[in-house]
């Protein structure tokens, strides 16, 4: 097992406002990491500079062993928190800009996941429910062999009847040598498949630990300490 994530006295500041302080973090290859929190905590900062979208302040991420920049997008594939894709294109248009864009994309396995969507590749994704939109979009992200896999809020879009296909997909798709991140509010529904949690509360790290040790010290669910970490 591999070091893929590690941030070393990482901040970002937005004028006076300090998004993360200072906070240090190590993720292995072959994980699934729930990064949890409430709203402003850092997460979505967090995310942005993994993806190389915002800079830091002070400190380093590396992925990879890799510092960000072109190389380490490569191998980094990220699902918003919104959907990011034209509407007026069909779907099929869509999977073929992917494969153009990465070279790791598997146009064959989104093709067989639509499928098991009865997701025509034909139809354009305005005429899609928001629920369908949504599925697409994991598709996309999953049908790539990358590293680190990003998933900022995966099941918020869809309804509890697809919270299931929505978890399979991840569970079953991804790259087993690679790292999983998933942001969510929606902890009791994804908690099964996590290997491993990060609390961020205020821009800080309050707790880096393994499902099993929650389980084993706290004699708590995951869900059962966030709620009484962050008083939920």
């Amino acid at each position: 097992m591999s070091e893929i994530v590690c941030c070393t006295n990482l901040s970002k500041t937005y004028g006076n406002v300090n998004a993360l302080k200072n906070i240090s973090f190590t993720l292995d290859s072959g994980k699934i990491v729930g990064l949890l929190g409430p709203n402003g905590s850092g997460k979505t900062t967090l995310i942005k500079l993994l993806n190389g979208l915002l800079t830091p302040t002070k400190g380093e991420i590396r992925i990879g062993g890799q510092k960000i920049g072109v190389e380490t997008k490569k191998q980094v594939a990220y699902l918003p928190d919104n959907s990011y894709l034209n509407s007026w294109m069909t779907v099929k248009q869509i999977v073929s800009y992917f494969a153009d864009f990465y070279e790791d994309f598997q146009p064959e396995v989104a093709y067989e996941m639509l499928s098991r969507l009865d997701i025509a590749p034909e139809r354009k994704l305005k005429t899609l429910s928001k629920g369908n939109k949504e599925k697409v979009c994991l598709i996309l992200v999953m049908s790539r062999k990358a590293r680190l896999y990003v998933l900022d809020e995966p099941i918020a879009g869809v309804d509890p009847a697809a919270r299931d296909y929505v978890i399979s997909t991840i569970i079953n798709n991804y790259n087993p040598e690679a790292t999983v991140i998933i942001s969510t509010h929606l902890i009791a529904d994804i908690e099964q498949i996590l290997d491993e949690v990060i609390f961020l509360k205020n821009g800080e790290i309050v707790l880096q630990s393994t499902v099993d040790e929650i389980r084993t010290e706290h004699e708590k669910s995951v869900d059962e300490l966030f709620r009484e970490v962050f008083k939920w």
